[in-house]
């Protein structure tokens, strides 16, 4: 699994014109998922971004995880995170798992950080969505369980 993290002031998602998911300060994670992946990368990422410190403290230094903040999660699945662009100029996303697959993760992980505590919010696995966020820093991590 890969998920990408921004620090966020602000972020929602939209579907059609609904908004389906809406956060104040915390973290947005766009997240994507291939065949080899299971329950336990699930778990690792949840695991990871709940404790990644990059909130800063009364010092000004990165050392505050989202759970210390009080903030939430805007999770959103996005397959196009294993894209191969290497040949041509049409990416290939073969590398990214089937749906069936991808969504029993992808929910997997979103119960994994929810268990923490953290306020959860989604888009709709599979829809077209308008993500937009405040990007806090900007602060962008990229994560993947495999490495």
């Amino acid at each position: 699994m890969r998920v990408v993290v921004q620090r966020c002031k602000e972020a929602k998602v939209t579907v059609g014109s609904e908004v389906t998911g809406r956060i104040e300060k915390g973290l947005t994670v766009l997240v994507g998922v291939t065949h080899e992946d299971e329950e336990k990368d699930a778990k690792y990422l949840a695991e990871k971004v709940a404790g990644l410190r990059i909130f800063e403290d009364e010092s000004e230094k990165m050392n505050c995880s989202v759970l210390d903040i009080g903030g939430a999660i805007l999770s959103v699945s996005q397959f196009t995170l294993y894209a191969d662009c290497r040949k041509g100029k049409r990416p290939n996303f073969m590398a990214a798992a089937r749906p069936e697959a991808a969504e029993k993760l992808y929910e997997s992980f979103n119960r994994e950080l929810a268990a923490k505590g953290l306020q959860v919010e989604t888009g709709v696995f599979g829809a077209e969505m308008d993500v937009s966020l405040t990007n806090w820093g900007p602060v962008t991590i990229i994560i993947d369980s495999r490495n």
